[in-house]
């Protein structure tokens, strides 16, 4: 090894963790609680002693090099094993600590934190950091492997990946309350296409799963409107914008509370499986080791957890 490498210190390698993230001196700046200049400085002095430049401006646009894509992914793995070391120790102390960077899907940040809390009863010492992003978002940070774990459903089959289903994620219409539909004791997919279908951005993977389905079954809707997040699509079906194909779990406040309404279509809900995910052959922290073991052995706690969440009108089926 280069004797230069040996000279890197934690420091830097968070400022430079910082702006890869942000794509942004300024931004790592304020994050860092540092001046620009600062910055600036630690990145000049680390790229001294990589011998290669990190970033490269293309217009206004901040790019990783080669040589910063091969540092970002020591980093992680630097900081992970870190990590690891402060939880074996902590757990060489008698109690599990430390703290578990999960990545979800956003339909299924409603459920997630209630899912931690009672994690969190078994080991109160260990503390969240819980990022929600899209389907698209999650596959890649898979691929370089930026968190211990990661709730999602429909999972990539072209990685290298462990996963464990562990809950029901089921997909149904939804309508405002007065919207002509709602007085109809059973529907098709077809009846539901003469109105607009309020669909989410690329990228999502409830948009993805709704457009499968629906081309399966031959339903074409002719008019959809694209709607930024889930909870602008619950607030779009409110106010009267359209329909919308949405996972329950998202919607049960609305539905328990007569604000939305579930609509009764013989073909759904459509169900999909939440499954938490990570790169085979990763080194899991502690912390992450005892949540994958929750997941799996405490399947009756989910299911019964989960079912304050499902919102099913009476008889129709629940989640499993």
């Amino acid at each position: 090894m280069r004797k230069s490498m040996m000279r890197i210190t934690l420091r830097q390698l968070q400022v430079f963790r910082a702006v890869c993230e942000s794509r942004s001196y300024s931004r790592a700046a304020e994050e860092m609680a540092l001046t620009q200049p600062a910055v600036s400085l630690q990145i000049r002095q680390l790229e001294e002693l990589i011998g290669q430049p990190l970033f490269e401006y293309l217009g206004k646009k901040l790019y990783l090099t080669a040589a910063a894509e091969a540092l970002q992914r020591a980093s992680t793995d630097i900081f992970g094993r870190l990590d690891s070391l402060d939880m074996q120790l902590s757990d060489l102390q008698g109690s599990l600590q430390g703290q578990l960077n999960l990545a979800v899907e956003s339909s299924a940040k409603y459920i997630t934190p209630h899912l931690f809390a009672a994690f969190k009863r078994k080991h109160p010492e260990v503390s969240l950091e819980l990022v929600v992003v899209n389907h698209a978002q999650a596959v890649k940070r898979l691929s370089i492997s930026r968190d211990d774990l990661l709730i999602m459903s429909q999972v990539p089959t072209d990685m290298d990946l462990e996963f464990l289903p562990f809950l029901d994620n089921p997909i149904v219409a939804v309508a405002p309350v007065d919207h002509p539909l709602c007085t109809a004791p059973e529907l098709k997919l077809q009846d539901l296409t003469r109105y607009p279908l309020l669909i989410r951005e690329p990228g999502s993977g409830t948009r993805k799963a709704a457009e499968d389905y629906l081309r399966q079954k031959r339903a074409h809707f002719a008019q959809t409107v694209q709607v930024a997040s889930l909870d602008a699509l619950r607030e779009s079906v409110a106010a009267g914008l359209g329909l919308a194909l949405i996972p329950r779990h998202a919607v049960h406040l609305e539905l328990a509370h007569g604000l939305l309404h579930e609509l009764p279509v013989l073909e759904l809900p459509l169900y999909r499986s939440w499954c938490v995910v990570h790169p085979r052959g990763k080194r899991l922290s502690p912390v992450a080791q005892a949540f994958f073991a929750f997941i799996r052995e405490e399947r009756a706690q989910i299911s019964a957890l989960a079912a304050r969440f499902d919102g099913a009108p009476a008889g129709r089926p629940a989640a499993g």
